[in-house]
């Protein structure tokens, strides 16, 4: 009974983090047209949410592990709580990114306590169901994301959707309060790795300056590309020098040398990053080129986690019989080829085909995750569980942030050339054309991007 109360807990905090990130998602042309921003200062409101989790995860993973799995978690629900507030009250744009920063850090604290706690209640014969069950709380978040904030900005406006997640995470905290607290419950690890102080801050630099230097890229001079670029290469340089030369390492380089290990944290950046091009790039295209409301616009994008709750328990079931080779590779295919069809869309493309299309993409995405993460979970002594969890939702959540930097960018820069100089906050209906082959070139190369990414996951043992 326990189990699953903790499982329940914390399938409501992958829940709150997952509605909140599609509800932005759905929001992002409504606040461009509050704050009058263009498409590339506004993608901030979703990248700074990101990075913020990104440079921090391989932090909490090992912090989780010295105070207390409970105390990160609790913490990190009460921080994206207040963060929520805070967002929805902000009056200017770069207020509102500041404060996402702070909501990220909770979610981060959430992402990184979250699985180990799973890990712990959960027998390892029944990992991939536990994570499978989980994965029903994401696509519920997913799904249920956009239809929401759809409503709440039709009703009253984007601001109501921060507000969205209040009530849930009170409750939340209070009720984990009680039960992440009870003896047995927590494993204390037998051994605790030292903490890297120096290796995080680089880590954290060297991903916080990649994103900066491919933000302002297109607006550089080419002398300026050039230092940028070397730059990032010294940073790199250092700090893998710095990881392999340390006996404490904020990474587990001892772990990366197994095959399972370092397949499984690529796929899972590479799948995520093309899904975020599609997150971040769709709503835009429902809503300027097909002319949606944003109820509208919220339910279409809930076709992309629709077949999560069928696909992902039974996914994670399958894994603890079959592996993870087929699974994974099959679901990549899936997205691989849901991306070529989302290259068919037009001016004219019915929105249930759409829905159709994003379902697929969904199906795919699910059919890899739970398998995926489970194979490394299942396989690594307990001293590297925290630093584990934390990378695989770093690398999860540092593929969002390629993604939808990549994307913007990407699209940006196309709709540049196509409209003749135009910016996207202009967008009058005579553009559509110039939209579409911006959409198409930028989804091509997430194509891309995911077929390379099928390929390495054919490279895994079972």
């Amino acid at each position: 009974m326990v189990k699953y109360q903790t499982l329940l807990l914390v399938g409501a905090g992958v829940f709150l983090s997952t509605m909140d990130s599609s509800m932005v998602n759905v929001a992002l042309p409504f606040i461009m047209a509050t704050f009058e921003a263009e498409l590339i200062e506004v993608q901030w409101v979703v990248l700074i949410y990101l990075l913020s989790i990104t440079v921090t995860l391989l932090i909490w993973g090992i912090v989780s592990d010295r105070i207390g799995k409970h105390i990160t978690y609790l913490t990190g629900i009460a921080l994206f709580v207040l963060s929520s507030i805070g967002c929805s009250l902000a009056p200017f744009l770069s207020i509102l990114i500041v404060v996402r920063f702070f909501e990220g850090l909770g979610a981060a604290m959430m992402m990184a306590a979250g699985p180990t706690i799973i890990r712990d209640i959960f027998p390892r014969s029944q990992l991939g169901r536990g994570l499978g069950l989980v994965g029903i709380a994401t696509s519920a978040g997913l799904m249920s994301g956009p239809v929401i904030g759809g409503l709440l900005i039709s009703s009253f406006s984007w601001r109501a959707i921060f507000l969205a997640s209040v009530p849930l995470g009170l409750i939340v905290f209070l009720v984990g309060f009680i039960i992440l607290r009870r003896p047995g419950i927590i494993k204390a690890p037998a051994e605790l790795r030292q903490f890297d102080w120096k290796g995080a801050l680089l880590w954290a630099w060297m991903i916080s300056a990649t994103v900066v230097y491919a933000h302002f890229l297109l607006r550089l001079e080419p002398l300026e590309k050039v230092f940028g670029a070397l730059l990032l290469s010294a940073t790199l340089a250092l700090f893998y020098s710095t990881e392999k030369t340390r006996k404490s390492t904020i990474l587990p380089l001892h772990l990366f040398s197994k095959k399972y290990y370092h397949i499984g944290l690529i796929t899972a950046a590479l799948s995520f990053s093309s899904l975020f091009v599609v997150l971040v790039l769709m709503p835009f295209y429902l809503k300027y080129v097909k002319d949606l409301s944003a109820d509208l616009v919220g339910l279409v994008m809930m076709a992309v986690p629709l077949t999560l709750f069928i696909v992902s328990p039974t996914a994670g079931l399958l894994y603890d019989r079959l592996g993870s080779r087929y699974l994974t590779t099959m679901g990549l295919s899936i997205c691989t080829l849901a991306l070529l069809l989302l290259m068919l869309v037009s001016e004219q493309t019915n929105f249930i085909v759409i829905c159709m299309i994003l379902a697929l993409l969904g199906m795919g995405q699910s059919m890899f995750l739970a398998p995926n993460t489970a194979s490394l979970l299942s396989r690594i002594p307990d001293v590297d569980a925290g630093i584990t969890s934390g990378l695989l939702a770093t690398s999860r959540n540092l593929g969002m942030l390629m993604g939808a930097a990549f994307g913007s960018i990407v699209f940006a820069a196309w709709y540049g050339y196509f409209s003749s100089g135009d910016e996207l906050r202009h967008y009058r209906p005579e553009l559509a054309g110039a939209f579409i082959a911006s959409l198409r070139a930028t989804l091509l190369c997430a194509a891309a991007i995911s077929a390379v990414n099928v390929y390495i996951s054919w490279q895994r043992k079972r």
